[in-house]
């Protein structure tokens, strides 16, 4: 038996910290307006198929005694921005919290209430403003409960995959056009970051989730209000811990299940379960609290063996908060008075309800060739964590983790806000939704991207 010379760490430090964890239920009233799919033939929900969550971790530290609060909701997408600030500005001043120390996340189920209170005139639509003061009220009165219950405890990092997203760009090439469906022939990417939050005996508190895959399961058939697959997920989660989890929608915008646009919640529930058995998973490969594993000593045997043993490690506290302002190029859309004026003229009602929403887009960025976005860029001790309100594509958060392989990168679509896709400038010459859909110009990805590593590298 020889002892090694050095001792070769492989293992990203836990984080140490407050938390305040906790959960409320944010299901809206049958017969709200829920809208979501242009094939819809009916306007309002008609029953729930399991309730909508709220989900919060407020994180303090010695270090910074300005908390830092993740919410995850399971709602679909704002379409417009007033609508977002309504809600969020108004949580920010209740809570006294910092504009870059708060994230809102949406699991971006399509099966949820829509939250436009423009749309108040619209079957069920007399529902949703009242809603959205109940769901600030209870965001707000959820992240105090969370301050004032806060605990030490160790948030450890782990990266894990799951197979349930799937590439959905699909090429018909008899119709040289773009679906937005399952495309077997290109790879999707599979990985599943796993944070577990554990108090001072090693039992866990919470954990978080960061996957990106579209939760578009339920559809037009489906006449029920429903987290999709996040809610599924989080029941066997906390069935499995004993705890909450939080998650975090990834950078999905051509990503989600082969089997999807169902009206039968069974499949839903058998998406979540795929997702939470691959996150159990990660949970049952990780080291205990505060450990990790640490390569000991070599052993001349039959073979010569390395001996890795767990060990104790020091904790990281140091935490940041900030925000990237970014300006992003726009398309030559045609303006807001222009759009009030096709939607008034137009008697399709799938070409109708695309102008609405492209509206609700052109009122959130204004009228301009140009529109300054944000980015939240947080640190917890060596976990890096790149939220931004629009849809990127999955080479977003590839490219990310690519380039700080070394940490853990959570990257999150749909955080405080909605505008539209972020595609690559290559897919900007093909007939497909993502491109069509977006306000954005072609090489607006490239700038995000850009700007972001340019932030991250910047950090030492």
């Amino acid at each position: 038996m020889s002892s090694a010379n050095t001792k070769k760490k492989q293992f990203i430090r836990p984080f140490e910290g407050e938390f305040g964890i906790g959960q409320r239920d944010i299901t809206p009233p049958i017969g709200i307006n829920n809208k979501n799919w242009g094939a819809s033939s009916q306007a309002t929900a008609t029953g729930i198929h399991q309730p909508l969550l709220v989900t919060c971790i407020s994180i303090e530290t010695k270090s910074n005694p300005l908390p830092m609060v993740f919410l995850s909701a399971d709602l679909g997408w704002w379409k417009n921005m007033e609508d977002e600030a309504y809600v969020r500005n108004f949580i920010l001043e209740k809570t006294g919290l910092e504009e870059a120390s708060l994230l809102f996340c949406f699991s971006h189920t399509h099966a949820g209430p829509n939250l436009n209170r423009a749309d108040k005139d619209k079957p069920g639509g007399e529902l949703i403003a009242p809603y959205l003061d109940t769901l600030r009220e209870i965001c707000t009165e959820l992240i105090k409960e969370c301050l004032r219950n806060k605990v030490s405890g160790i948030l450890t990092w782990e990266y894990g995959t799951c197979n349930l997203a799937k590439n959905r760009d699909y090429y018909e090439p008899e119709r040289n056009q773009y679906f937005v469906g399952y495309n077997s022939s290109k790879s999707a990417d599979d990985t599943l970051l796993v944070g577990r939050i554990t108090d001072t005996s090693g039992g866990i508190m919470g954990t978080i989730v960061n996957y990106a895959c579209h939760p578009t399961t339920l559809a037009w058939d489906n006449l029920k209000i429903s987290p999709d697959f996040p809610g599924t997920f989080k029941k066997v989660m906390n069935e499995n811990t004993g705890a909450p989890s939080l998650f975090i929608q990834g950078a999905s915008g051509d990503l989600a299940p082969a089997e999807q646009y169902s009206g039968n919640v069974a499949l839903a529930e058998k998406h979540g379960r795929q997702l939470a058995f691959s996150a159990l998973a990660v949970l049952e490969s990780m080291s205990p609290a505060g450990k990790a594993l640490i390569f000991k000593e070599t052993v001349a045997s039959g073979a010569p063996l390395a001996i890795w043993e767990q060990e104790s490690v020091a904790a990281n506290s140091n935490v940041s908060a900030e925000i990237i302002t970014i300006e992003l190029p726009l398309k030559p859309w045609p303006s807001i008075k222009e759009l009030k004026q096709s939607i008034n003229e137009c008697e399709d009602p799938v070409l109708k309800e695309r102008l609405i929403r492209k509206l609700g887009v052109r009122s959130s960025i204004r009228d301009g060739i140009k529109v300054t976005v944000k980015v939240w860029y947080w640190q917890l001790g060596d976990c890096q964590i790149v939220v931004q309100p629009n849809e990127a594509y999955t080479v977003f958060q590839q490219t990310l983790r690519e380039k700080f392989s070394s940490t853990p990168v959570v990257v999150g679509n749909i955080v405080n806000g909605h505008i539209g896709y972020l595609p690559p400038k290559e897919l900007y010459d093909k007939d497909m939704y993502t491109v069509w859909q977006t306000p954005f110009d072609a090489g607006a990805y490239e700038v995000l991207v850009q700007e972001v590593l340019n932030k991250m590298n910047s950090k030492p």
